[in-house]
């Protein structure tokens, strides 16, 4: 019977030790990646007014951008790729929350002082990707509003992108053209000296504070009756700004400044085990268009081109970082601009007269601002490293596809009704684009079907005085065919009455019936 017990106790203490080897595994964090750890980095580059042709992978002949053209090159280069609006704060807000900029009346173009557009219970991409186990960040410019409309520059500035799903955040509040011209980290303004608070005003000038309009002796870029207020580093701004002299940015600077934070955040992510989500969001072509001494004269074409020249450098210089790092073949890159090209936007910077052969629009018919072709289609690239076949494509594709396609990328089920979800096609796997899609232009809507485009009848100017840029209105229907009228010069409106009516069917059906209330943008010239 002894012999016997002590066998059963030997087999339960046997028993015991493989039960609590068993749990110590269960407790142990798995060796295996988890699902987050294979996601690839996403970074999205965001150019301000760069044109459909001002890229050599686009057909510039006069100006080269080697660095952007190998992403085009070795990636899948859109060319039929569209901004969600003609102008920037309507495709920024489109991009990051998959919904067409015209059903938010707030998504227009903002001075510095606006609230946030976004509403922060609005599940944006980076709230997606966070939830996925994503770090998140924005560098560069924002555009889409601070605080709620009675921003205290001097303490935290809420809400902004740390609100809406931005883990980090590094920006400008608005435009490079607008008060304030300050970066603001993290929602402090950056280097701020208590001493000297910030005060800002988009109607009336402070007291003994020179401007534009007022002292030109004291410019080094003449600017029109818009671009006359407080001036800073010789140049006038829009809208009053007083004190925050130490905060103020320095604008030969801003390019790489930006290059160098955005650089810093992807260092600081090699060591991470989570994947990051960057929006690197540059300055560059918007006006005033002040390029570091070392790009200057570079281009031929005055400051508009050496800006896009440095552009180009800067997402060079970022590219080498990532490979540096080692982070390059897993980390997915899009490439696009916010809108379409503008010359003569606010500045003197002989723009128009040394642009020589050059078309920033690409051979299109209008331009920032517009409803034709050139305010909305606009270079568009996404490129993956070893993962991305080489190609040139023809599908139809808008910004807003982004966030269901990213959200199917990550394995999220997460979905806007705007947006279509297009991975494959973003991958290069798939030429089936979206049927259609509606753009935007100051609060205007245009409808696009395959190769036509409808643009409704609209009241306003034609031509955008001092802009020299065609609006797209017209009293009549205007119908297109692309395929064969690229530069959209024949109205077919009367001789096919069918497709017309189609097409108006389509657009009101997504669109409403209210389309034709809109606002004209004031310029101020």
């Amino acid at each position: 019977m002894n012999a016997i017990k002590k066998i059963l106790k030997l087999f339960l203490l046997i028993v015991l030790l493989f039960a609590c080897k068993d749990n110590s595994k269960e407790n142990k964090t798995p060796t295996s990646l988890t699902p987050e750890a294979n996601y690839p980095n996403i970074v999205f580059i965001y150019l301000d007014d760069l044109g459909y042709g001002d890229l050599s992978s686009y057909g510039a002949k006069e100006i080269q951008t080697p660095h952007i053209d190998k992403l085009a090159n070795e990636g899948v280069q859109f060319m039929k790729g569209y901004a969600s609006s003609a102008t920037c704060t309507p495709s920024r807000y489109a991009l990051l929350t998959g919904t067409y900029p015209w059903r938010n009346k707030n998504a227009k173009i903002l001075p510095g002082t606006a609230p946030l557009v976004i509403d922060t219970t609005t599940y944006t991409l980076p709230k997606l990707l966070k939830d996925k186990g994503y770090a998140t960040a924005v560098v560069g410019k924002w555009h889409l509003g601070l605080g709620t409309g009675a921003t205290n520059w001097n303490t935290e500035i809420k809400p902004g992108p740390n609100q809406v799903g931005f883990d980090y955040s590094y920006i400008m509040a608005a435009t490079q053209d607008r008060v304030p011209t300050v970066y603001i980290e993290n929602s402090k303004v950056n280097n701020l000296d208590v001493n000297d608070p910030i005060s800002i005003d988009y109607k009336n000038n402070f007291v003994g504070e020179p401007s534009g309009l007022e002292n030109p002796e004291l410019v080094t870029m003449k600017g029109d009756k818009q671009h006359s207020n407080t001036i800073v580093n010789g140049v006038p701004r829009i809208g009053y700004m007083k004190g925050g002299i130490s905060a103020r940015w320095i604008d030969v600077d801003m390019a790489e400044h930006f290059l160098e934070k955005a650089k810093d955040y992807i260092k600081t992510q090699k060591t991470n085990d989570s994947p990051f989500f960057l929006y690197y969001a540059m300055q560059q072509p918007h006006v005033p268009r002040i390029p570091n001494p070392k790009f200057v004269g570079k281009s031929g074409m005055g400051p508009r081109g050496d800006v896009i020249l440095e552009a180009d450098w800067c997402v060079g210089e970022f590219i080498k970082t990532l490979e540096a790092e080692g982070l390059l073949e897993n980390t997915l890159i899009v490439f696009s601009s916010d809108n379409g090209p503008v010359l003569d936007d606010g500045y003197e910077d002989q723009a128009v007269k040394l642009l020589g052969n050059h078309d920033p629009s690409g051979n299109l018919r209008g331009g920032k601002y517009s409803l034709f072709e050139a305010g909305t289609r606009v270079p568009f690239i996404t490129y993956w490293k070893g993962k991305i076949q080489p190609r040139k494509s023809q599908a139809l594709v808008s910004q807003i596809d982004l966030y269901n396609s990213i959200a199917k990328l990550v394995d999220s089920e997460a979905r806007t009704t705007d947006a279509e979800e297009l991975l494959d096609v973003f991958l290069g796997n798939s030429e089936k684009g979206r049927d259609n899609l509606i753009i935007e232009a100051t609060s205007r809507t245009a409808y696009k079907e395959g190769d036509w485009v409808l643009i409704p009848p609209y009241k306003g100017p034609k031509v955008f005085k001092g802009k020299n840029i065609e609006t797209g209105n017209a009293n009549q229907f205007q119908l297109y065919n692309l395929s064969a009228d690229a530069k959209q010069q024949q109205n077919l409106a009367k001789m096919d009455t069918i497709k017309l009516n189609e097409m108006i069917t389509n657009f009101r059906r997504i669109r409403g019936k209210d389309y034709a209330n809109t606002s004209q943008p004031n310029f101020k010239n």
